[in-house]
């Protein structure tokens, strides 16, 4: 990345997610990776969840058994969801607790993204959006370093 920034925006406010069944998503965020739920709406209805560094909006659709299921090969729209882990004995021990979520589809367990050195894995969660869980050992000491800046 550049030194100097000119973009015109600032980071993301949050991610919103079209979701199939919200009940199944939101415990699947805050059940099984520990996130929050930091708002809900009802009358959408959606939930605002949180890991404590961003916010995914997950919005049900409004006729679930309806829905068309979404591909990344013939859609436009989101392709997939990343999501930082911090070290690889977190990566493995996420992906071994992800797997065995119920209704989560595994597309492929850990490997090198590429050439590497990013080690990465892919699912989807119970409503079929994709997410890849990635850790890359060049940013693992400054991500250590945010963690315990924030612990104090």
């Amino acid at each position: 990345m550049a030194d100097e920034v000119n973009a015109s925006t600032f980071g993301f406010d949050h991610v919103g997610l079209s979701v199939r069944n919200l009940a199944s998503s939101r415990k699947f965020f805050c059940d099984c990776l520990g996130w929050s739920v930091v708002g809900e709406r009802s009358d959408y209805p959606a939930a605002f969840v949180s890991d404590g560094r961003g916010v995914l909006t997950l919005w049900q659709v409004e006729s679930p058994k309806e829905a068309i299921a979404f591909n990344r090969r013939t859609n436009v729209g989101l392709h997939h969801l990343a999501l930082a882990v911090v070290d690889r004995a977190s990566l493995d021990a996420l992906y071994q607790q992800v797997s065995n979520w119920p209704d989560v589809t595994v597309e492929f367990g850990p490997q090198r993204s590429g050439a590497g050195p990013t080690i990465h894995f892919m699912v989807r969660e119970p409503s079929g959006v994709r997410i890849e869980f990635a850790f890359d050992p060049r940013l693992e000491g400054v991500r250590k370093a945010q963690i315990d800046r924030a612990v104090e």
